[in-house]
Formats: C-alpha cells, sequence, structure tokens
C-alpha cells in the first residue's frame, strides 16, 4: 500500500472536541495521530458528523477547520483546511447560560425603563 499523505504523521493520544451548527453542536474525540495537514480522530460514533466541522486540540491550544477524507464507524480521518482564529471552542453549556444572561438582562431594562417612566405614587 502507497503512502498518500504529503506529510509525515505522528502518534499521539490527544483530548479534542469538534464542533458543528455553528458551535451549537459539540462532541468530545481523540487525536490518534496528527501532522500539520491532517489527524485520524476516534469518536464514538462518526455517523453523527458532518463532513466540515472545527476541530480543537486543547492541549495544543489550537482549532481547526477540517473535513473528513475517510471515515469508519469509530474513526475518521481528517484534513485541516484552515487554523481557526480562536483558539479554544466555546463549550455549549457556557453559550447556553450566556444566552440566559443575556435575556434576563433585557427583562431587568425593560422593567427599569417601566419603573422610572411610569409616575411616582
Amino acid at each position: 500500500m502507497s503512502e498518500r499523505r504529503k506529510a509525515l504523521r505522528s502518534r499521539s493520544l490527544l483530548g479534542g472536541m469538534i464542533a458543528f451548527n455553528r458551535r451549537s453542536s459539540t462532541m468530545d474525540c481523540q487525536v490518534r495521530n496528527i501532522s500539520a495537514d491532517g489527524a485520524k480522530l476516534s469518536f464514538c460514533n462518526t455517523a453523527t458528523v458532518p463532513d466540515r466541522f472545527e476541530v480543537t486540540i486543547g492541549q495544543r491550544e489550537r482549532s481547526y477547520e477540517a473535513r473528513i477524507i475517510w471515515r469508519r464507524p469509530e474513526e475518521a480521518g481528517v484534513q485541516f483546511l484552515a487554523e481557526c482564529q480562536q483558539a479554544v471552542a466555546v463549550p455549549l453549556v457556557w453559550a447556553r447560560r450566556l444566552r440566559r444572561c443575556e435575556d434576563e438582562k433585557a427583562r431587568l431594562r425593560r422593567r427599569i425603563a417601566e419603573l422610572t417612566d411610569s409616575p411616582i405614587a
């Protein structure tokens, strides 16, 4: 079997996370080998993983836009398309908490406006 990779991959066992659907969906993964151009990722199930996503490797403080080159039931080979500017994806729990805080802030501002605009009794 001939080697088709452009860059040599080194074995690794790094924790990673992929994000898709505009970062509203995330999934943990393991980076089994990595090079400058791509990586082999292990998942619980690749059937739910889209063809393109963002992968974050926390221990290396790097995020990449990636696309799947090949897939098996529990692993996939990805090509890095570009390095993302943001080093770490925001966890979904934090994004939801921020949304709730923003909604509460808007509600409180409306209530303050109601109280200050009404005549004092």
